[in-house]
């Protein structure tokens, strides 16, 4: 149930985000789409100073520098082999010719975007897993909270491709509650903040994107999150 209320709550912050955004100028919406993309970079920043920085005899320390240029390399190096971007892309083209929203020049932009922006974090494979497990969804629901807000902005600045977010959601939240049983001995308070912490560096690159769009292709850096879940067992 957890995956499928994050989903819903995803689909209806899309609408109200929609309607909303039909009503607003032009102006308002390239101005609301640039404090959506600084809103996004702030938050990438907090995740990954509150995962790399310690208070160590008064001082600051920085930590996980190795772990997190690592997987950044090589989730680099299998993302473009896997050309995740590229699938994520024919998604939206299908989903925009299933949609009838030819017309629409920035829907797989805005779907693509915005699935990134819901898709990445540690509360997605927490969530899920716990609620496999435990049939415990509170975790998933606080995300859909949080996600209705996200989209709910994202579609009335971006355009409606935003609200199809919820699909890469329910097949990636949904793939892991059904694998819960199996990945659940992966997560560990170590894996997870490392999943944190450069899960939060590509959601700074997607506020990146959002103020100059299509520079990082930061689907196909998705790979990092898993390798930095990973590294904590080495």
């Amino acid at each position: 149930m957890g995956t499928l209320i994050n989903m819903g709550l995803i689909l209806i912050g899309g609408i109200i985000g929609a309607i909303a955004g039909n009503r607003m100028s032009r102006q308002m919406r390239e101005t609301l789409m640039l404090a959506n993309a600084v809103s996004v970079l702030f938050i990438g920043i907090g995740g990954v100073i509150q995962k790399m920085l310690a208070v160590e005899a008064g001082g600051l320390k920085t930590q996980g520098t190795m772990m997190i240029i690592m997987s950044m390399a090589l989730g680099a190096v299998a993302g473009e082999l896997l050309d995740i971007d590229k699938g994520m892309v024919s998604l939206g083209e299908w989903l925009k010719m299933k949609t009838r929203s030819e017309g629409d020049a920035s829907f797989v932009y805005a779907f693509v975007t915005a699935s990134l922006t819901v898709s990445i974090g540690a509360m997605a494979v927490v969530g899920a897993i716990e609620d496999g497990i435990r049939g415990d969804c509170s975790v998933l629901i606080a995300k859909g909270v949080l996600d209705f807000i996200i989209i709910a902005v994202m579609t009335s600045s971006l355009g409606r491709g935003a609200i199809f977010s919820f699909v890469p959601v329910g097949i990636l939240q949904g793939t892991i509650f059904f694998l819960a049983r199996v990945i659940s001995p992966l997560v560990t308070p170590a894996s997870m903040d490392n999943l944190s912490c450069v899960g939060s560096m590509l959601i700074f690159c997607v506020g990146l994107n959002l103020i100059w769009p299509n520079k990082i292709r930061v689907a196909n850096l998705l790979p990092a999150i898993f390798i930095a879940a990973a590294w904590s067992f080495w």
